[in-house]
């Protein structure tokens, strides 16, 4: 038996990039997947987290996620979508269309793993997957990002321990029915240890004390791990078979020379015969000046960005969104003003600008300002105590707020 499937995660619909609606870039990416879908006669698409930006998505990214599930159920009939929640989803919200498609045996949506008399509920969990001749081909674990509240008391005390042991039940499970030939599979939105995160755009996930899982805990007959959260496509631990997707756009200049895409994966029997990467549309380019990480003094800047290519014919919309970093030895009221005046005619959209102030003085010496829209609520919380307290932040009562900040988001409305 062969099964083809593609592996994607961390759409985040509904996302802007400094005040930049991205729905446009979105809306190219879903017609791209759906006929990629179709052209390489995919059995099986694995959505692994996030499909949404918060967990109050816009109006707007709903349409376009119903719209995608509806185009994909008319044109490409047997495919089957498997959907595990990340930690920016809303899990009631994402699972809300999966009885009427689950019942078609087309969609099947895992938004948390619900407990039952202490235990966790893994029949949910576990999913056949059909090849191109309606057989079952495969068995997936599809675990969603995990809580607290999904692995059960006393989770905080050990988190690595609890995930370990929810996986090996989940994997056990779909392990008990699989028939020989079958291969056996995995899903996770997490952050497995060796993977590299882009720091401006992915928020940590923090269950207990502990921010990563070890590699290890998928067991070693898993033919592929599907996993999310991380937006660098990569595989973990020198295991191709387990690997992340990456994002499907950029979602900050920090990740702007990523490649974004899809893993196409292919079984052979209960093995992995291949997998490639497949890459997505880039419509809006993100441009950053100067090219490196370190800010450049104004007069370099200014020079830069009069290098620009002149404005195009081509809509607004599509223009490159432009980040401009600029070190100044001194404050500079009148910046904003010329920055937007040397981009006038430039084919780029000023959307960011980015300031270190360095002096002799110690008020200025060495300080990084940045907007409060660049910083994730971690780093402030971080900020405000070492400030006070001029300690770092204690690991219990980060464990603490990311349990806080994650209520905050599965309650929001």
């Amino acid at each position: 038996m062969s099964l083809r499937l593609l592996h994607t995660a961390d759409w985040h619909l509904g996302h802007t990039l400094h005040g930049v609606e991205r729905g446009p870039e979105h809306a190219i990416f879903l017609a791209w997947l759906l006929e990629t879908l179709a052209r390489e006669r995919v059995d099986v698409l694995l959505v692994a987290g996030d499909v949404f930006d918060g967990a109050n998505p816009p109006t707007s990214a709903l349409e376009q996620w119903y719209r995608f599930l509806a185009e994909a159920w008319r044109t490409i009939p047997r495919l089957k979508i498997v959907v595990v929640a990340g930690n920016h989803d809303s899990p009631a919200r994402l699972e809300v269309a999966d009885p009427l498609l689950r019942a078609l045996g087309r969609l099947h949506v895992v938004g948390a793993v619900r407990r039952e008399g202490g235990a966790p509920d893994l029949d949910p969990l576990v999913i056949p997957l059909e090849d191109a001749t309606g057989a079952t081909a495969a068995w997936i674990a599809a675990v969603p990002f995990l809580r607290l509240a999904d692995l059960g008391p006393g989770a905080a005390e050990d988190p690595v321990a609890a995930v370990r042991a929810l996986y090996a039940a989940a994997v056990e499970r779909a392990r008990a029915r699989r028939r020989p030939g079958q291969a056996l599979l995995a899903t996770g939105h997490l952050y497995a240890v060796g993977g590299t995160v882009s720091e401006l755009s992915e928020r940590k996930l923090v269950i207990g004390k502990e921010a990563a899982i070890p590699a290890d805990v998928f067991p070693d007959d898993l033919a592929y791990v599907a996993l999310g959260h991380l937006h660098l496509a990569q595989p973990v631990g020198g295991r191709e078979a387990v690997r992340y997707a990456g994002s499907v756009l950029p979602l900050s200049f920090d990740e702007r020379a990523y490649a974004h895409g899809v893993v196409l994966v292919e079984l052979e029997g209960d093995a992995l015969s291949a997998c490639r990467t497949l890459p997505a549309p880039r419509p809006v380019p993100l441009t950053s000046v100067p090219a490196g990480r370190e800010p450049a003094p104004l007069d370099e800047v200014l020079a830069a960005i009069a290098a620009l290519p002149a404005r195009g014919d081509g809509p607004d919309e599509a223009r490159p969104l432009l980040e401009v970093k600029v070190r100044l030895d001194r404050p500079e009221p009148s910046l904003r003003a010329r920055l937007e005046a040397a981009t006038d005619g430039k084919e780029a959209r000023l959307v960011r600008i980015a300031t270190a102030l360095t002096g002799t003085g110690r008020a200025l010496a060495d300080v990084e300002t940045r907007a409060l829209a660049d910083l994730d609520p971690e780093e402030v919380l971080r900020r405000k105590w070492e400030r006070e307290h001029q300690d770092p932040l204690p690991d219990a009562l980060l464990a603490l707020f990311h349990e806080l900040l994650d209520q905050v988001r599965r309650e929001a409305p």
